[in-house]
């Protein structure tokens, strides 16, 4: 079984560099330059944001102080006391109990990632989660 919080920053280092040479682009266009599923990308942004390296403007996504942190940190305190009351979780399950969408959820475990306050844990089926 693998355990790698670096592939959330590896992630987010794709999705930084992307920025960085194209400018300001829709979340469509970043999904097609980056070649991510939406989860790994959803992550990276919330790695970012946690960074204070990117913000959203409208549909845009832009490398800037982020505007981010409101959002992204109280879902990721929601995910936490999810975290804290059920071991194990993949990602549904874990926007389901705290009653997010999917987005938002890998989102916040992005941001809970940088923090390294999650362990990922990769097996053949799925991705897990659990706090430190």
């Amino acid at each position: 079984m693998k355990n790698n919080i670096d592939d959330y920053g590896k992630i987010a280092g794709r999705i930084w560099r992307t920025l960085d040479k194209y400018g300001p682009i829709t979340e469509r266009n970043l999904f097609r330059k980056i070649r991510l599923n939406k989860n790994d990308l959803y992550a990276g942004i919330g790695w970012l944001a946690r960074e204070n390296k990117i913000s959203k403007d409208g549909t845009y996504y832009k490398l800037s102080e982020t505007n981010l942190t409101e959002k992204i940190g109280n879902d990721a305190g929601k995910i936490w006391d999810a975290l804290s009351n059920y071991r194990d979780v993949n990602v549904s399950s874990i926007a389901k109990i705290s009653q997010l969408k999917i987005e938002d959820a890998c989102t916040a475990l992005g941001w809970l990632a940088r923090e390294d306050k999650i362990a990922i844990n990769y097996t053949i089926k799925e991705t897990r989660y659990n706090l430190k």
